[in-house]
């Protein structure tokens, strides 16, 4: 009979919990990976997120439903901004833009398309009444044509990095 020392013997266990635990690992790592690629779209889908509501402030999906806005809400590439006349809210974009909304506004975000790997994207926003002040993100710096604003009588291209839009509403 083969005589197999005390510490092989525990080394072979060893190994075969190694097995057991690598293996656990590696379904965890693989079911992370499904479940970040299966998060992707929705990121893609994302333009960002609401930071910061005072007064009345509301969303207008593409959908035409009309619902309050909450600090971390997310904002779609094609949603509407509208404060009420106590309202201001403030937006972070995926891209790092900051928009910040003042009272009694509509803005509207027309499009938005940001590639957080190539740094590659565009926006258009457009005020319809009130006051918009924008500190563009990663898409301005990149891209300054890329980033466009819109009022009732004039389409607006960005060269700088923080300004002020006042579009008042048309009689």
């Amino acid at each position: 009979m083969l005589r197999v020392p005390y510490h092989a013997r525990q080394l072979h266990g060893t190994l075969v919990h190694m097995k057991k635990y690598a293996s656990i690992a590696l379904c965890g790592f693989l079911f992370a990976a499904a479940t970040v690629s299966a998060q992707t779209p929705k990121e893609a889908e994302r333009a960002g997120t609401v930071k910061e509501v005072r007064g009345t402030v509301e969303l207008l999906d593409a959908a035409g439903t009309l619902r309050p806005a909450r600090a971390g809400d997310a904002l779609a590439p094609i949603d509407r901004i509208v404060t009420g006349a106590d309202g201001a809210a403030s937006a972070m974009l995926r891209d790092g833009t900051i928009l910040v909304v003042g009272p009694s506004s509509r803005l509207d975000l027309k499009e938005f398309h940001f590639d957080s790997t190539t740094r590659d994207g565009g926006m258009l926003v457009a005020l319809l009444r009130g006051s918009l002040r924008m500190i563009t993100g990663l898409i301005g710096k990149a891209n300054p044509d890329a980033v466009r604003v819109e009022t009732q009588t004039a389409t607006i291209g960005i060269r700088g990095t923080d300004f002020i839009v006042q579009a008042d509403p048309q009689p």
